[in-house]
């Protein structure tokens, strides 16, 4: 559930604070595939990074409290930010797909899982941008709490 509200609330906050649907609609849901991608493979060789689960965690009490505020930033710093964390994400998952013989086939379909999360994500923002914005924020209330509340299991 972790990672399936980070991805939805990538797309949410990228459909709230983008001036336009241009480009800057994308930076964030492209730079958080990408590092999702490279972090998997840094995961199937074996990487460890520390703090793992912690910034997993860390990145959805983030991610939420980027969608209540709407924050806009330049898109690549959007792309670095989701980025950051999506590595943690990714080496996660390909720490545990290590040694599978299926392992670049089932990150074929998290990187395409991810995608469509992504883009409900940004349907969901696109439709409640201008109407219901309480609803979104709502949502990356939840999200936050979510993340808080996984932080502070930890701790």
């Amino acid at each position: 559930l972790d990672h399936l509200a980070a991805m939805v609330a990538v797309g949410l906050w990228s459909a709230l604070a983008a001036r336009s649907a241009g480009r800057d609609l994308l930076w964030g849901p492209v730079g958080f595939a990408a590092m999702l991608l490279v972090g998997a493979v840094l995961g199937l060789q074996g990487v460890a990074l520390p703090a793992v689960e912690p910034m997993i965690a860390a990145s959805l009490l983030v991610t939420g409290l980027l969608v209540v505020s709407r924050l806009r930033v330049p898109g690549v710093v959007a792309a670095l930010v989701v980025g950051v964390f999506a590595v943690f994400h990714g080496v996660a998952h390909g720490f545990e797909l290590a040694g599978s013989a299926s392992a670049w086939q089932t990150l074929a379909g998290m990187l395409t899982a991810t995608v469509l999360l992504h883009s409900a994500g940004l349907a969901a923002g696109w439709a409640l941008r201008h109407r219901h914005v309480w609803l979104a924020r709502a949502a990356g209330a939840g999200v936050a709490a979510f993340g808080g509340a996984l932080l502070a299991q930890m701790a």
